[in-house]
């Protein structure tokens, strides 16, 4: 039986990065529509599509890589695909966290800054559809690849993460319908806020994976050289990791229900250590301080309106 609880990571991830991209193309389109320059929409098309193409693809190549080390038969294998495992999770938890703060800090800026870039790119005698086509490849691609490196990351747990992100984008794209197709009104700064928090929740769950993965590597490492067991500890559960602050595999699997809802939204683990509780911890009053400290600014996250 398949759960679903695994894409609701990827659906949130998906929904938020979506309605970024949709908001830059948003603009664009009505720029465009503003200037009369409407031959020039087929390349914010070709924009999108080739943005979500190269996400896809680079996302894929990274996916091969690692199924590459987990079949391989080579003596470190299982090593580097824990730190394979490592280095993706902490690319996903930077890229994720820097856009995040990013985007909260700089919307206010958002529409100014499209519409100076669409008014730049329209005075290019030469090339004004290749630096149409270029803003919109950019700011879809850079949406794309944060949620493909997250789906990757998480692909162990199936595909279902990857039908969450299908189900984001869909979201994704039909509220962008709805602000620029229909004139819908929405309260985005809201939308963002609420977005925000779930995805602080689901990046720090992300950390204390990242650390297990990093444990694993050293466990693996300490099996394949004996010599250097006594770096973990013969018998220990954990090698870097520390002490065991709780375990409620018995009580709260997270494997099962509802365990696996609360580690799928708050990063709960059935087994919980020093280290992975300290790294969680330095996340949130990092990460969470300079989110939340950045709430208080205001903000102009109102799509371009319609000429009339």
């Amino acid at each position: 039986m398949m759960s679903w609880s695994a894409a609701l990571p990827t659906f949130f991830i998906t929904l938020r990065e979506g309605v970024e991209a949709a908001l830059v193309v948003g603009i664009v389109f009505a720029c465009l529509q503003q200037a009369q320059q409407q031959k020039l929409q087929r390349w914010v098309y070709l924009g999108v599509l080739s943005g979500i193409l190269a996400s896809f693809v680079i996302g894929l190549l990274i996916h091969v890589g690692l199924q590459g080390l987990q079949t391989s038969d080579q003596l470190y294998a299982p090593v580097f695909k824990q730190l394979f495992e490592v280095g993706l999770g902490a690319i996903a938890i930077a890229m994720l966290s820097w856009m995040l703060i990013w985007m909260t800090r700089q919307a206010r800026f958002l529409k100014a800054e499209i519409q100076g870039s669409v008014k730049t790119a329209l005075g290019e005698d030469n090339r004004p559809a290749w630096a149409i086509f270029s803003l919109v490849f950019i700011a879809v691609f850079r949406e794309g690849l944060e949620t493909a490196l997250f789906i990757v990351a998480k692909f162990q747990e199936g595909l279902t993460p990857v039908l969450g992100a299908f189900g984001g984008l869909a979201v994704a794209v039909v509220i962008g319908m709805l602000l620029f197709k229909w004139s819908i009104r929405i309260n985005l700064s809201q939308f963002f806020q609420v977005m925000g928090v779930f995805l602080l929740l689901i990046v720090s769950g992300l950390v204390i994976s990242m650390l297990r993965h990093l444990d694993a590597a050293a466990i693996a490492f300490s099996q394949i050289n004996p010599e250097v067991l006594g770096l973990c500890g013969q018998g220990n559960t954990s090698c870097l990791l520390g002490s065991q602050i709780w375990d409620f595999s018995t009580i709260l699997p997270d494997r099962q229900f509802p365990g696996i809802l609360l580690k799928t939204l708050f990063g709960y683990t059935q087994k919980l250590y020093l280290v992975q509780a300290i790294g969680y911890l330095l996340f949130w009053v990092i990460v969470g301080g300079i989110y939340f400290r950045s709430l208080g600014q205001p903000t102009q996250l109102k799509p371009a309106t319609k000429p009339n």
